[in-house]
């Protein structure tokens, strides 16, 4: 297996996890110290309609993942995906940067390096 499709593989799988937790904070779970700055327990409405939409933006970045590794129809063009790629990269570079601060401790501890495991496995796909 190619190291892309394996970073695919990989990128799919922690999207996976955090379109879980985001389901679990979306039902009520007292898991809101994790995620949207760790101000809340139990997520507020506006809070866990955000989270909703990030369950969609996740499947549509790990379906984005598997374009690049050759795994499913590209996003338009080749162009547009490899353009993607590095949106995406530059995204959860940011997320590590805004995890990093989050004044939740939990936050920090845990999505800081989701995020920067996800932004090396885009850098992964966006090179190769």
């Amino acid at each position: 297996m190619l190291l892309d499709q394996l970073a695919a593989f990989a990128a799919c799988a922690i999207l996976a996890g955090l379109a879980v937790f985001q389901g679990a904070l979306i039902g009520g779970a007292r898991l809101g110290r994790f995620a949207w700055g760790g101000q809340h327990d139990v997520l507020p409405a506006k809070l866990r309609a955000g989270s909703a939409l990030s369950i969609v933006l996740y499947a549509l970045f790990g379906y984005a993942a598997l374009a690049e590794a050759g795994m499913a129809p590209l996003l338009g063009s080749e162009t547009v995906t490899s353009i993607f790629m590095w949106v995406l990269t530059a995204y959860f570079a940011l997320g590590v940067i805004m995890n990093g601060i989050s004044r939740s401790k939990p936050e920090r501890l845990v999505m800081t390096p989701t995020a920067l495991v996800l932004t090396v496995l885009y850098l992964i796909l966006a090179i190769g």
